[in-house]
């Protein structure tokens, strides 16, 4: 799947609040919180690491709004350290289960921050193509879904989110 697209929406939207909220400092880190935070909600929607419950997974449409808020801010932090010059979203070959997956991606977030590198941020593309993968969408659901939130975004920001 190509990512300029996407880098070329988020960038826009990101100056957008930038603007709007007047934001001056480096915010990398609190990006970096936010994508973690929000690849917990993903968890959450998910419930894989809940063994004590017997509820299943919230709807598919809903987890996947959960997946592309993410994709949000890991282009967003992309963008932050100029490396939206990643073309395409990098392969992924990774069989596990849905909560190693989780745990690999969370760790490959929090290396990128610590360590932010190309190959670094490379890496936690391919685990959210690991994640996309066992969560069954498809590059089209992921644009999709992507497209659509990040006009809610933008409605979000005029009314004073």
């Amino acid at each position: 799947m190509q990512l300029q697209p996407l880098f070329t929406m988020q960038k826009t939207l990101d100056a957008y609040i930038q603007t709007e909220k007047n934001i001056s400092h480096d915010v990398f880190l609190e990006k970096g919180l936010a994508l973690l935070v929000e690849l917990a909600e993903l968890a959450n929607e998910t419930r894989c690491f809940k063994f004590w419950s017997e509820k299943g997974p919230s709807e598919k449409e809903v987890i996947l709004e959960e997946y592309v808020d993410s994709i949000h801010f890991l282009l967003s932090l992309g963008i932050e350290m100029n490396f939206n010059t990643l073309e395409n979203w990098p392969k992924s070959h990774k069989e596990e289960s849905l909560t190693l997956l989780f745990l690999h991606t969370q760790s490959s977030i929090n290396q990128f921050l610590l360590e932010p590198t190309m190959n670094q941020y490379e890496d936690i593309w391919s685990w959210y193509g690991a994640l996309a993968e066992k969560l069954g969408f498809i590059h089209e659901d992921v644009v999709q879904a992507y497209n659509a939130k990040n006009e809610k975004n933008y409605e979000r920001q005029r009314s004073g989110y």
